[in-house]
């Protein structure tokens, strides 16, 4: 009975060690997203104003926002289109946006995104596009179509930019989250899109105090 007392003793002290391990990698996570949201702040505040006014443009000239990303990033596209259509925190008519679809197999898979924004795109839009590498071939194909259908683009990127930070264009706007890590960079993506949604609203309907 000692024996297997002192086994049950020793599990249970490894046990509360691992939760106490957990319990600080969880709160490393909130540390870190807080420190890179406070570290970006300033450095991301004139490319998101930047970017507000790209859609201000587009939104009154009548034009839509085509909004793009692969794998996850494809979920945030879906959110920011649903809350640019829908609003963000005020009742304000609806403003146009579609989240394209990545969609297919192989090269068809890869010229999706591009053949969307054919279809879909005019001179005046915004793509908005979401990655955390700047490397994925769909979207710099996405790219490419905006450009010759003569859209603004904003970029939201992370780790540089990569390929797609160097295919912008000086009328177009770089968002680039001074981060490596994907989980960082795409929380920092999702503020990123409140802020050019709430911006939106204040220049439409006034700058009325929601920021707590």
């Amino acid at each position: 009975m000692r024996f297997l007392k002192g086994r049950r003793s020793r599990f249970e002290s490894a046990a509360s060690i691992i939760l106490f391990m957990l319990d600080l990698r969880i709160q490393q996570h909130f540390i870190d997203s807080a420190d890179l949201q406070y570290q970006a702040a300033e450095t991301l505040a004139k490319p998101l104003d930047a970017g507000v006014q790209a859609l201000m443009a587009c939104v009154t000239s009548g034009g839509k926002v085509l909004v793009c990303g692969e794998g996850s990033a494809a979920a945030l596209a879906q959110y920011f289109a649903s809350l640019f259509v829908g609003g963000f925190e005020r009742e304000r008519p609806e403003l146009a946006a579609i989240a394209l679809r990545h969609e297919g197999l192989g090269d068809s898979a890869y010229a999706s995104l591009a053949r969307q924004v054919r279809a879909l795109g005019q001179a005046g839009d915004v793509l908005l596009l979401l990655t955390s590498t700047g490397e994925e071939e769909g979207l710099m194909r996405a790219l490419h179509a905006a450009h010759e259908r003569d859209m603004t683009v904003i970029a939201l990127t992370g780790k540089g930019g990569g390929s797609v930070a160097k295919a912008l264009r000086e009328t177009d706007v770089h968002v680039g989250i001074p981060h490596d890590r994907a989980a960082r960079i795409r929380e920092v993506h999702q503020l990123a899109l409140h802020c050019l949604c709430d911006g939106v609203d204040a220049q439409l309907m006034g700058d009325q105090d929601t920021v707590a």
